[in-house]
């Protein structure tokens, strides 16, 4: 068995079949947070065609795949810069704005700090209230939005606690962050599961503020994380200049880039995406609702954070009864402001969630 200490994130396979021995792909991931319904189809009949579009270089400027995404979310191309996943663009913004403090929306993923202090910069956490469901309040990060900090960070919805902060209180927070001088980083990459995704996006406000950052990319929603293609709205054109100036070239590989005009207008698969996540989120909060010993907090995402209420039992615990099950969920004790009460799981296909909530049931049902 695992020593209590370690934490195990949703791509690491190879470490749980090191220590468990169970092959990774007997493992169901809970813990990735990743479309259940693999890729687009139409995605799957196409790409093969393409296949000779590999023996030359991508379109430097990736013009057809922004005009693809702009389509998509509804902006203005030349308001796209795609990246080698989000995670590139994030790392480029943030060395490009250099910010001196950043404020962080917490508890949260730790690759916004992280970047932070590699382009020579502090950050510090704006704790979300559990009391409140872990929802922003905003008269109090107001007070926090001073002229000391330079860079917000905002996850919508946020990972780990599945809320969301609504446009109509974007748009506040955006008003305060302009008088103050701040740039704010909103990544969304788990919008597009949200049943109420056009009350939360901020891509409408980037034509209206030039202070905001929108990211997005194609691992979870559209399954597809080994593609690394992510995508940036951002209706600072001097800002998105400095970005691509740099910025490597051919960041994208030929067929990433023609994947992503591919999924993206496939509109069957985006509904039959959206409709099983929503039918699921329902009828696994209702299970929850049933269980003595837990409380989860209402989720925006594809993914659920839940809380144990007793003593003996830990995320660990509920780890290891479900990982015997071959099933892998997200201790989430090393995110900030959490401890071992608190673990993660993402909604999969409706049986394979059934036998999650028959793990989580015989502990803390």
């Amino acid at each position: 068995m695992t020593q209590k200490s370690e934490h195990f994130h949703g791509s690491d396979l190879e470490k749980i079949e090191a220590i468990y021995h169970i092959p990774r792909e007997e493992i169901t991931s809970f813990a990735a947070n990743v479309n259940p319904i693999g890729i687009s189809p139409k995605l799957r009949a196409t790409l093969a065609e393409h296949i000779d579009d590999i023996t030359g270089y991508p379109e430097r400027e990736y013009t057809s795949l922004r005009k693809c995404i702009a389509d998509y979310v509804d902006t203005d191309f030349k308001n796209i810069i795609v990246g080698n996943g989000s995670t590139e663009l994030i790392s480029l913004f943030i060395q490009i704005l250099k910010p001196h403090k950043a404020l962080i929306l917490g508890p949260t993923y730790s690759e916004y700090e992280r970047e932070v202090t590699l382009a020579g910069g502090t950050s510090r956490y704006y704790r979300l209230d559990e009391s409140r469901s872990f929802s922003v309040h905003i008269d109090s990060l107001s007070k926090q939005l001073t002229e000391s900090i330079d860079l917000l960070i905002v996850c919508n919805p946020n990972n780990p606690t599945s809320t969301a902060i609504s446009r109509s209180d974007m748009r506040k927070i955006l008003d305060i962050c302009k008088e103050n001088g701040i740039f704010v980083l909103v990544d969304e990459t788990y919008v597009e599961f949200a049943e109420d995704l056009h009350t939360i996006t901020a891509i409408p406000l980037t034509q209206f503020y030039n202070n905001i950052i929108v990211l997005r990319g194609i691992s979870k929603f559209f399954a597809a994380p080994g593609l690394r293609l992510g995508y940036a709205v951002c209706g600072n054109r001097d800002l998105i200049k400095e970005v691509v100036g740099h910025q490597d070239p051919w960041t994208i590989n030929t067929l990433a880039a023609i994947a992503g005009e591919i999924m993206f207008t496939d509109e069957d698969y985006i509904a039959e995406t959206r409709q099983l996540i929503s039918s699921e989120r329902e009828r696994i909060c209702k299970k929850l609702d049933s269980f003595r010993d837990v409380n989860y907090y209402e989720p925006k995402a594809n993914f659920i954070l839940v809380k144990i209420l007793r003593d003996d039992v830990t995320a660990m615990d509920v780890f290891e009864a479900a990982i015997k099950k071959k099933l892998m969920i997200r201790d989430c004790s090393d995110f900030p402001f959490l401890d071992n009460r608190y673990f993660r799981f993402c909604i999969m296909m409706p049986e394979k969630n059934d036998e999650l909530l028959a793990v989580i049931e015989e502990l803390l049902g």
